[in-house]
């Protein structure tokens, strides 16, 4: 079911006679809420329900174990997300950014199958200590939150190849970042660190390192040694 701008207000009521649905497209509209009736849709695996107006997710978007492709919850007024979240297991792309989101709940680190997670333009001020659970994420998208610190745990994330950090507040990152070895594209700007340390000429596959406007160059030697090996640095 396709109602991407269809000017809504509330959700039609005929749509929830619908519970064989796979995919249902609800963007783009005005709705300031979800009913609870959400959970009977158990063989959808699509829901975008981005670009609205919500304040809430109901607790039974955890019982949508079927989702499997997409969840949009981006552009909304989320102020906080249900830990039933974390059933999903089987979900492969989450994005909540541009909701004013001041963490993440420590359940989405259950999230088992996400291979992309987009939290850009929030308030994150701090990510779950577990969130290197996530084992088979390959984009992690953070772009514009406040973080200072990153979780030690992001070493367990082997399978990331893009890290986006721009407009953040860090001052340092954990050396256990170099552990990444499919890491291809780090993004840092805009960033106040206090350096930009050596040790990221250990990442293995690194392809672009962005580290526009952040108070300190790298060193030159760090520089040569990812150019060499074909890195992008800008700088």
């Amino acid at each position: 079911m396709n109602l991407w701008r269809a000017g809504l207000d509330v959700v039609p009521a005929e749509v929830w006679g619908r519970t064989d649905a796979e995919v249902l497209i609800l963007a783009d509209n005005r709705l300031a809420e979800v009913p609870d009736a959400i959970g009977d849709f158990t063989r959808l695996r699509t829901l975008d329900l981005g670009h609205n107006a919500l304040t809430a997710v109901p607790d039974r978007i955890g019982d949508l174990t079927g989702l499997s492709d997409f969840l949009y919850l981006h552009d909304n007024r989320l102020t906080a997300l249900p830990a039933a979240l974390g059933r999903l297991h089987r979900l492969r792309y989450l994005n909540v950014g541009d909701n004013p989101l001041t963490e993440l709940p420590d359940t989405i680190c259950d999230l088992t199958g996400l291979l992309e997670l987009r939290a850009q333009g929030c308030r994150l001020a701090r990510l779950p200590h577990r969130i290197g659970g996530l084992s088979r994420l390959r984009e992690l998208r953070l772009r514009g939150n406040s973080l200072s610190e990153l979780p030690d745990s992001l070493t367990g994330l082997r399978e990331l190849r893009c890290l986006e950090l721009r407009g953040n507040r860090l001052e340092r990152l954990p050396r256990p970042l170099a552990a990444l070895p499919l890491l291809r594209e780090l993004d840092l700007r805009g960033n106040p660190l206090a350096e930009v340390p050596t040790w990221l000429a250990e990442l293995p596959s690194l392809e672009k390192l962005d580290l526009r406007w952040t108070p300190e160059p790298p060193a030159r030697h760090l520089v040569d040694v990812l150019e060499r090996r074909g890195c992008a640095v800008y700088f």
